[in-house]
């Protein structure tokens, strides 16, 4: 009996293949806290036990970046332990609020297979589903990663690529938010005046901040997540491989990119899907990220009277200030870009 494990290859999965992931976690302030000294994350509602039940939670929640990131790194052992890359994400939906003292778990369905043309790995498509303690689900996402095969010289499989949203509808948004007193928003503490009605579509905000990526933060982020993926670990075998380095965890700037839009969007206190994400290109310790953001869509929640959506883009770059809003030179990106991040904030009407 094989008592260790060395991962699941490519040749490993198959569509239909559900996969219960180890281990569960008990979400505690301590984490909410850790996070915060990551990332300096100030949304208000996230922040402060008070703000949040002037308006109608029972306490803070979790920040739904955190809730993320832990469910994510339970699939880590078993989905990506023997990535190249995590290439996107699709789907993802908060379905209901997180808090300190709640229990996650995490369960995961293989949706897609495809061989890449080198014979070397392929891209392996899953839906990732988050539980709380009461088997209420939370979060559910879709991602897409790039893993090695382990015998390139095994047969490809016959290749599924789903069929995936371009974008949640708005119908889809308000679950993990309950009705707010939104009369008892306090502006002058929530650090920003401006409220759903102020943002217009294709209205873009430069988020002016910029955040330099240490290593031993990033490497104490993932691990706060239980992520095991070696390519953020072991330089010893990162440096044998094509970097020479360890790799940033994407997650990493997801949430570097989030906390610097705050200043632009600091009543958008709620991540209520993400539609799209792409990973554009590496980051390494020692850049300095910085991010911008457009409006591509408003939408009011159906039943709603207390909240908005906005539909945003947020571009995260490294080493380049985003002023002038790096992006795209017709199909190809800014070489600065690294994350192209799409997905729905609620804010208050």
């Amino acid at each position: 009996m094989t008592k260790t494990s060395s991962g699941n290859f490519f040749e490993d999965f198959a569509v239909g293949q559900v996969i219960r992931h180890a281990t569960p976690r008990t979400l505690t302030v301590g984490d909410v806290s850790l996070y915060s000294a990551l990332y300096g994350t100030r949304f208000a509602v996230q922040s402060a036990d008070s703000f949040a039940q002037d308006l109608g939670y029972p306490r803070a929640p979790i920040d739904d970046l955190l809730v993320f990131h832990m469910v994510f790194g339970k699939t880590v052992p078993d989905i990506s332990l023997n990535a190249v890359a995590n290439l996107g994400y699709a789907g993802g939906r908060f379905l209901a609020p997180v808090y300190p003292g709640d229990t996650l778990t995490a369960v995961s369905e293989v949706i897609g297979v495809r061989e890449n043309s080198n014979g070397q790995s392929g891209v392996v498509y899953v839906r990732s589903s988050g539980f709380n303690q009461d088997g209420v689900e939370v979060l559910d996402y879709v991602r897409w990663v790039m893993v090695r095969k382990k015998d390139p010289s095994l047969p490809a499989p016959e290749p599924v690529v789903p069929t995936l949203p371009a974008a949640l509808a708005p119908d889809a948004l308000g679950d993990a938010v309950p009705a707010l007193d939104i009369e008892a928003w306090r502006f002058d503490l929530s650090g920003s005046p401006a409220r759903f009605a102020d943002y217009e579509v294709g209205e873009r905000i430069d988020h002016v901040d910029g955040m330099t990526v240490e290593e031993a933060e990033h490497m104490i982020a993932t691990r706060l997540y239980q992520n095991t993926a070696k390519v953020h670990f072991n330089q010893f075998t990162e440096g044998q491989g094509r970097f020479g380095r360890r790799l940033i965890y994407g997650g990493h700037v997801i949430s570097i990119a989030r906390a610097l839009s705050f200043n632009g969007l600091g009543n958008a206190f709620h991540v209520a899907a993400i539609n799209a994400g792409r990973h554009v290109a590496p980051l390494f310790a020692g850049l300095t990220v910085h991010a911008w953001s457009e409006i591509l869509d408003t939408a009011a929640i159906p039943g709603r009277d207390d909240v908005g959506a906005l539909r945003v883009r947020t571009v995260a770059t490294k080493d380049r200030p985003c002023a002038d809003f790096p992006y795209k030179d017709g199909d190809e990106y800014d070489p600065s870009v690294i994350l192209d991040l799409d997905y729905w904030v609620l804010i208050p009407h």
